[in-house]
């Protein structure tokens, strides 16, 4: 927050959509991964269209985003997975109502997803408390002490969401990406730079 105002947490509750761009996400930019999201919603009308395509025409209409050849079958397989389970409507209002922990269990169950799309579906899509952790925000806790450097992504999630306010995460997820893109970069943190030097246990 000391380096720039937070957006506004405005949820846009179309959960099937963000799982969808959480998975072009994957190992590629931002920039690169919302190009092949516009694609994919260009080249078909709706979801049950892209579960019927051939996989090779889904493959072209996200493949600016790069692994489309592996990203492609992923996608069908999770929107074939979420009809099965939501219905033919596509109606995600059992996640707005099911207990968090099982909602988590419910999202991570669906093929290629981990704790961190749980969380940005939790978060970003349904408004309700979760903390995805990225590379950016798994780095930055561990240089700041609040996560031991041996603990995996996964466990991160829980140990993060344990220390604050549910009410925060949101604020941290936002502002910890930004610093770590930024200021705490991989491999080198432009220290001299950073408002939390004075407290981070790795500055300097």
């Amino acid at each position: 927050v000391a380096e720039a105002p937070l957006p506004e947490w405005r949820p846009h509750q179309d959960p099937i959509a963000e799982l969808a761009l959480t998975l072009l996400s994957q190992n590629t930019s931002d920039t690169n991964s919302g190009r092949a999201y516009q694609n994919l919603l260009q080249a078909f009308d709706t979801w049950d269209d892209i579960v019927a395509a051939p996989t090779d025409a889904v493959e072209d209409a996200i493949r600016i985003g790069g692994l489309a050849k592996t990203k492609a079958p992923r996608l069908q397989a999770l929107l074939a997975e979420l009809r099965d389970r939501l219905g033919p409507d596509w109606d995600p209002a059992i996640l707005r109502t099911m207990p968090m922990p099982e909602a988590k269990r419910w999202l991570m169950s669906l093929p290629g997803v981990g704790p961190k799309t749980a969380a940005c579906v939790m978060l970003f899509s349904l408004g309700r408390p979760a903390l995805p952790v990225d590379t950016h925000v798994e780095r930055v806790s561990k240089r700041l002490g609040l996560v031991h450097t041996k603990v995996n992504a996964v466990k991160s999630h829980d140990i993060l969401e344990a220390q604050m306010d549910p009410e925060l995460y949101y604020d941290y997820h936002v502002a910890v990406i930004r610093h770590g893109r930024r200021v705490c970069k991989a491999p080198l943190p432009i220290c001299d730079r950073c408002t939390l030097a004075d407290d981070c246990p790795s500055a300097f």
